[in-house]
């Protein structure tokens, strides 16, 4: 399993990073369903923090379930490339028709917690996902496009008004700020990791 591996290799970026790794390669160790979310405890899912090409912003997409501006991500639904999983969901969340990733390598990694909720007539209960966040970059003036199903707005912030505009409050404190920071220290090293 090559995503296996990659979180492996992966550096946490922080405690939480440390700590969330150990968790995800745990479950993947013990549960070959994560991949899969008919796993109702924990399952796999992947993210992209959209940047544009000078860096100063994130393109967030507003997500009818969360009620809040967030990134865009999705279900692994057995597909276990990730970054594939990732792009998919850039592309059809916010219209975008090329979404390029800055490296194949992961960006960052979290343990969600997603509360129960209704989706398409559906209970969904609570939840863990297991998430793979990566670095990608998109022409700010290309032409967005809602996904009627999953969010009611998408758009371009500066980076620090991204932060502003989310109403998830743990996402804020411990993703996004993180995302960002990340963003500011490649910007500033000139790499990727």
């Amino acid at each position: 399993m090559k995503i296996f591996d990659q979180i492996e290799r992966y550096h946490p970026y922080n405690e939480q990073e440390e700590h969330d790794k150990e968790v995800i390669l745990d479950y993947l160790r013990h549960h070959k369903d994560a991949f899969f979310r008919s796993n109702q405890i924990a399952h796999m899912t992947a993210s992209a923090w959209i940047v544009n090409a000078a860096r100063s912003k994130v393109l967030m997409v507003y997500h009818r379930i969360y009620d809040s501006w967030s990134w865009t991500g999705g279900h692994a639904d057995g597909d276990e490339d990730l970054l594939a999983v990732a792009r998919r969901e850039s592309r059809e969340e916010t219209g975008l028709k090329e979404v390029r990733p800055l490296s194949e390598e992961i960006y960052s990694l979290e343990v969600l917690t997603v509360d129960g909720h209704e989706k398409r007539g559906q209970y969904v209960p609570s939840h863990l996902h297991l998430n793979i966040t990566y670095l990608m970059e998109a022409d700010e003036d290309e032409e967005l496009r809602i996904c009627e199903d999953e969010n009611s707005g998408v758009k371009w912030f500066e980076l620090d008004e991204a932060l502003r505009a989310s109403t998830e409050p743990w996402f804020v404190e411990r993703i996004y700020k993180k995302l960002n920071d990340k963003l500011k220290r490649i910007d500033n090293s000139k790499e990727l990791q």
